[in-house]
């Protein structure tokens, strides 16, 4: 008892581990798409949906009328087990046309695993997946998959004679049976059992589900949805407009396979790459799962993986990217469990690369207006866990009869998941350079240099081999519109509380850590910097946190008389 409990511990310690990016391919097709979402409550024994385990229903319809030309194909990244209770192959255009909800009982349950691994189709943390979800579909290989699939001519269909009605699935247990359904299939069944599923399964089959998908703009009779995006939605709205997309191609997609890259990193950073590992099979420290990362000619292997079955766990490698910005394909192999995606590519960029220009006193810019701040994602908290089990032992007497017996440990593993969290803050501080010789508090005249001092702070429960700390801040600024060029802050203090300022310029004659003001910037107007702190990886992504600080224009350099550069 004591040896596998000690083997629980060590496999627990073993771990090391990361995040899934998207795949992306190239596209040449239209997408009809939009999504949505919300967070996912917690289920039960007997009603419950386990994140990932979804799919599409794909039917090809005339571009003009709607009809049919093929009969729908579920597709799924999971092998489906063939006693899954359906309704059958039915589109929502079918049955919006008349067509009843019919349990199929008895009859086997088929469904297409493609060999290239689908996206996240239906979200489990209120975020929508939507990007990878179009680029997926609108591209050669799905194109190319469908046709042959349905057995329809490809050419007819990139020649824009055929769209793809394509519509999200949940494979979920509700009252102990597992089911297949499509979000119209979801509020036809509430209909029928009186409202029993929506009580019972409310944020997979009212909200994430039907929200997973709907339409851009009207087509096919199907109106676009305008409505909320994140809430629970009626059935109404569920069965005659949400949980659908449409795919169609007015000129053959570009060949190739994944041309975009799946996620963006900087130089000399250390970064976490992970994966979702997924099993359908206790694993225990006797069969444990292992993952095999390889990068740049290197092989990170992540070893005694265990996880319950039917349920899932972030595996993640930590790393240190080159100092040269270059595209690297990593690729993972996975042993005793599945993982939605084992390649992907990474693009490692330089930030150094977008300095301002050197301002002169002769610039003018009469037309200007001061922009709005940018409206950039930021992802301030992450969530992730580590599965651990340990062996109960129930002792069994084997009795044996005259020659005695002997006791039999029948005991079982017992699993135990760990969360962790982590957590991103920060502060700025825009003020003038110290040697602005008429600067008073946070006023200042155009011209003259502004210094920045960002503290970043992480907050985290998790060790050390989970996280990064701050690494990377970058700033933007008014007279270019927030775009175009950056300055990325020189890191001066590391650590989970990291501190960034502004590099020495070069255009400055002191080699002041300052950016310049324009002189022609508007009196009376607030000269506001906007910054990002970036690189802050973990197992569920990378943190970042957006900040802004201001100094007040009243006049210029030239009413100081002193025309010398700093």
């Amino acid at each position: 008892m004591y040896l596998k409990r000690l083997l629980a511990l060590l496999c627990s310690l073993a771990l090391v581990f990361c995040l899934v990016p998207s795949t992306a391919f190239a596209s040449g097709g239209n997408g009809n798409i939009d999504g949505g979402g919300g967070g996912m409550g917690q289920g039960t024994s007997s009603n419950f949906w386990n994140p990932g385990n979804d799919g599409v229903r794909i039917t090809v319809v005339d571009a003009e009328s709607g009809a049919a030309v093929s009969s729908p194909l579920d597709f799924s990244n999971r092998t489906q087990k063939s006693s899954v209770l359906h309704f059958g192959k039915v589109n929502k255009l079918q049955y919006l046309s008349g067509t009843g909800l019919s349990l199929q009982s008895g009859v086997a349950y088929s469904c297409i695993k493609p060999a290239q691994s689908m996206p996240t189709i239906v979200s489990s943390k209120g975020q929508s997946n939507i990007d990878a979800i179009k680029r997926y579909f609108c591209s050669e290989y799905a194109c190319m998959m469908v046709a042959q699939a349905a057995g329809v001519d490809y050419e007819r269909m990139i020649a824009g004679e055929y769209k793809l009605l394509i519509e999200p699935i949940a494979y979920f247990t509700h009252n102990g049976q597992y089911y297949c359904m499509t979000a119209t299939e979801a509020g036809l069944y509430d209909q029928m059992s009186g409202g029993n599923l929506r009580r019972t399964m409310t944020s997979l089959t009212h909200k994430n589900l039907p929200l997973a998908m709907f339409l851009e703009f009207s087509d096919l009779g199907i109106s676009a949805w305008t409505g909320n995006t994140t809430g629970t939605q009626n059935n109404s709205d569920i069965i005659n407009t949400l949980g659908v997309g449409i795919v169609w191609f007015d000129e053959a997609p570009p060949e190739g396979e994944i041309e975009a890259p799946d996620v963006e990193y900087r130089v000399d950073t250390d970064v976490i790459t992970s994966v979702t590992l997924r099993t359908d099979t206790d694993l225990t420290p006797d069969n444990p799962a292992s993952v095999t990362f390889h990068i740049l000619g290197t092989t990170y292997r992540v070893n005694n993986v265990v996880i319950p079955a039917g349920d899932s766990q972030v595996v993640w490698v930590k790393w240190h990217t080159p100092t040269t910005p270059q595209t690297v394909t990593i690729t993972v192999s996975v042993s005793g469990a599945y993982t939605a995606q084992d390649t992907f590519v990474a693009e490692i960029v330089d930030l150094n690369e977008h300095i301002p220009p050197d301002p002169v006193a002769t610039d003018t810019n009469p037309g200007y207006t001061v922009p709005s701040l940018p409206n950039e994602t930021q992802k301030l908290t992450a969530n992730w866990g580590v599965w651990s089990c340990y062996w109960v032992p129930v002792w069994v007497w084997c009795d044996h009869g005259e020659d005695g017996g002997h006791w039999v440990d029948e005991g079982y593993w017992e699993y135990e998941y760990t969360g962790y969290s982590a957590s991103i803050s920060g502060v700025m501080s825009l003020m003038p350079d110290d040697i602005v010789p008429t600067a008073s508090g946070k006023s200042m005249k155009s011209g003259y240099g502004v210094k920045q001092d960002v503290t970043a702070t992480l907050s985290t429960d998790a060790p050390t081999s989970h996280i990064t700390h701050p690494q990377t801040a970058f700033s933007v600024f008014p007279e270019f519109q927030y775009e175009t060029y950056l300055r990325l802050l020189q890191r001066v203090s590391s650590g989970r509380s990291a501190k960034f300022t502004f590099q020495p310029n070069e255009f400055s004659t002191y080699s002041r850590e300052v950016h310049f003001t324009p002189i022609w910037f508007p009196d009376a107007t607030n000269y506001t910097v906007f910054t990002q702190v970036w690189d802050t990886w973990t197992p569920d992504g990378m943190l970042s946190i957006n900040l802004n600080d201001y100094v007040s224009i009243d006049g210029s350099l030239y009413d100081d008389w002193y025309t010398n550069r700093e």
